[in-house]
């Protein structure tokens, strides 16, 4: 029996079958259906209850890590009164209609209604069908682990009123979701249903797949970003065990062999010439002169104000998933199949058809989890190389791009810089300007100069939550512009995006305010912030983390706040210094206003991986630019945070609400970050203006 809801509407449709997939240990095919009952709402969710009693929900997103099928199970089994344990959540392949977009912190808030909706419809139903079965009246039924029960103490199980459910039009009770007081499982923490198979090896990732007659492939890429292929020379390789293809795609040469050892030490062996790419005359420095002459000009500031200014430099970062990029293909004459983990299946299905030349309704995409992403598999670069290497070579092959690949050639957060001004007068802020330029990620559609890049102020945009935007503190006049560089670059969406960057400069002004005005950070932001929530999470971790307490020398502690997703965050973070070289946060503590978490579990994992961010592009990871080719290539040189950089005690504080989620994939970020800065700020007496610090 299966259930797709669209509001209250539903419609009988025909038997459905499915055809199971060609790759061994991919997410199962769905299981065949009684019956089908559809809609048209847009996240199309589809509820099947098997005989076997297993609930199975194909979600139409992916899983990264975040934990989004846990939540999505959770909420299920709320409705549904299930057992966790029965509720199974593959991943949907790619669609041609509905939404299917993992991104934005969006995919609890997008799911939270349709999912318990769907449920409860399907506990309805089931209900009335026991209720026929047994001749007793719906409403003296209750439901608990998966089954129906009577007064009398006979059950049935989910699985065994399929059939009769199915067919019912208008059940006997109530279809409406249960109240939040009401719940039992939504906001009890929970263990992700996968962690075991994680661990275990169990879970599947690209990698893992056997697609039939599929072979390694890797790609030689040229030592600076854009450049091409001049000629090659690939005699020798051709000539080595196992090798069974070379062939020229845009972002280099392919080599497709009978295991990675054979195509890897192939691709070592072509003799390549290499024209340089667009950038090659261009170094960090130039584009941090670039960047601050895009900035747009902050205006005058009111009359008879003091001002605090700053100017901030964000560095290039990579998104640097553990799991590197992975793509099978298989594309014949008429028809595609692709299986990779992807944040836009949708999307992603049209442009691989395109690249191919093939109709998009030949082109099958498999969604498969990935292990992290962080903003990195919203594009699909690695799955079109794969799909035109397979169709060069004539056979199905598995791509697998090398961490240098994807950190030297992959999508990174644009580097950025900010100029901010915070006018006072009287003991408070009467204006806030905040102007910012970053490395445009537009270049693919009109393309860069000759020169290997332009410089635009145009302000037509903003390119992120500007003061005027989001009103966080009562300043005053609030305002601001942005400029942009245009540069051949591959740039792509990080976590928290802009707001990354922004905020973090803001909160370091707002502490560097508070000191000019002789206030402590925390009780000026007390008394500047609009909103009582984003008041309560920061006096949370003020409490918590206890603020102000007397610390060694060469330690301190340092406080910020963010606002977005129709949630908040405060962070508190301790650094110790007394190595200059080597800063070390000892302690973070962070808050999160989020409404109704689903699991307060997750939850705190999300917010543990955003501080881990904050303390990596705050104090030590960042990519440089040297004559057009990225400098570092593995974790070795792209320093993020280890074990040994992570804090020595973490504290997550949710607060309780019963409101409708909002988003917090992305959240802990700016608030982490700012923390961090302003520790160090702190600790030091400097004022830190360069991220990553030790660029």
């Amino acid at each position: 029996m299966v259930y797709s809801l669209a509001a209250s509407t539903l419609t009988i449709a025909a038997p459905l079958g499915c055809d199971t997939s060609s790759a061994e240990g991919a997410e199962p095919a769905r299981r065949p259906s009684h019956v089908l009952v559809s809609g048209t709402d847009e996240e199309m969710l589809v509820l099947e209850v098997t005989a076997a009693n297993k609930v199975v929900v194909r979600l139409p997103r992916v899983e990264v890590g975040q934990g989004v099928t846990t939540a999505v199970a959770m909420m299920i089994a709320e409705e549904l009164d299930a057992r966790l344990a029965d509720v199974e959540i593959p991943l949907a392949e790619a669609r041609t209609k509905g939404n299917q977009f993992t991104g934005g912190s969006s995919s609890v808030r997008s799911l939270y209604g349709p999912a318990r909706q769907l449920a409860a419809t399907a506990r309805a139903r089931l209900v009335t069908a026991a209720a026929r079965r047994w001749n007793v009246p719906a409403w003296k039924l209750r439901t608990r682990d998966t089954r129906v029960i009577a007064p009398d103490g006979r059950t049935a199980t989910f699985g065994s009123l399929t059939a009769s459910a199915a067919r019912i039009r208008r059940p006997a009770v109530s279809a409406k979701p249960k109240p939040s007081r009401a719940h039992r499982v939504i906001g009890r923490p929970t263990t992700r249903i996968d962690a075991r198979d994680i661990v275990t090896g169990k879970a599947q990732y690209t990698g893992d797949l056997t697609v039939a007659g599929a072979m390694p492939a890797v790609v030689a890429r040229p030592p600076t970003l854009g450049g091409k292929v001049v000629s090659v020379d690939d005699r020798e390789a051709r000539a080595m065990p196992g090798v069974h293809a070379v062939v020229k795609v845009a972002g280099g040469v392919a080599v497709v062999a009978e295991s990675f050892h054979y195509a890897f030490k192939a691709r070592d062996a072509l003799r390549i010439t290499w024209a340089p790419g667009p950038l090659a005359a261009l170094s960090d420095a130039a584009i941090r002169s670039r960047l601050r002459a895009a900035v747009p000009r902050l205006g005058t500031p009111p009359r008879g104000s003091a001002q605090i200014q700053g100017e901030f430099e964000f560095a290039f970062v990579s998104h640097a998933p553990m799991e590197v990029l992975t793509a099978v293909a298989d594309v014949r004459a008429n028809r595609a199949e692709i299986w990779f983990s992807s944040q836009t299946p949708m999307d992603a299905r049209e442009s691989i058809a395109a690249a191919v030349g093939l109709p998009a309704s030949k082109v099958r995409v498999h969604v498969v989890r990935g292990g992290g992403s962080f903003g990195r598999r919203l594009n699909h670069d690695a799955a079109i190389e794969a799909a035109l290497i397979s169709k060069a070579a004539r056979r199905p092959v598995k791509l697998m791009w090398s961490r240098a690949d994807d950190i030297r050639h992959g999508r990174m957060r644009p580097a950025g810089h900010h100029r901010i001004r915070a006018s006072h007068a009287q003991g408070r802020v009467v204006a806030f300007t905040h102007a910012m330029a970053s490395v445009s990620e537009q270049y693919e559609s009109g393309g860069p100069s000759a020169q290997g890049g332009r410089v635009t102020t145009a302000v037509a945009r903003a390119a992120g939550p500007l003061p005027s935007d989001s009103g966080l503190y009562n300043f005053g006049r609030l305002s601001g512009d942005s400029g942009s560089v245009e540069l051949a670059m591959p740039l792509g969406a990080w976590r928290s995006v802009d707001s990354g960057t922004m905020r973090t400069a803001e909160e370091i002004i707002v502490d560097e305010v508070a000191r000019s005005l002789g206030k402590d950070p925390v009780a000026f932001r007390r008394t500047t912030l609009r909103n009582k929530a984003v008041r309560a999470v920061l006096d949370k971790v003020a409490a918590a983390g206890h603020w102000g307490r007397t610390l060694p020398a060469g330690h301190a502690q340092g406080v910020a706040v963010h606002e977005e997703y129709d949630s908040c965050v405060a962070c508190l973070a301790e650094i110790d210094v007394t190595d200059p070289k080597n800063p070390r946060v000892t302690k973070v503590v962070m808050a999160a206003d989020v409404g109704t978490a689903v699991n307060p579990r997750g939850l705190e994992a999300q917010l543990m991986g955003t501080a881990i961010d904050g303390i990596s592009t705050v104090l030590q990871a960042g990519l440089h630019i040297d004559r057009g080719a990225v400098r570092e290539s593995s974790y070795a040189d792209f320093r993020y945070a280890r074990q040994r950089h992570a804090p020595l005690r973490f504290e997550a504080h949710i607060m309780p609400s019963r409101r409708e989620p909002g988003g917090a994939g992305e959240l802990g970020v700016p608030a982490a970050a700012g923390a961090v800065a302003n520790a160090y700020a702190r600790a030091t007496g400097s004022k830190p203006r360069r991220f990553p610090l030790n660029f």
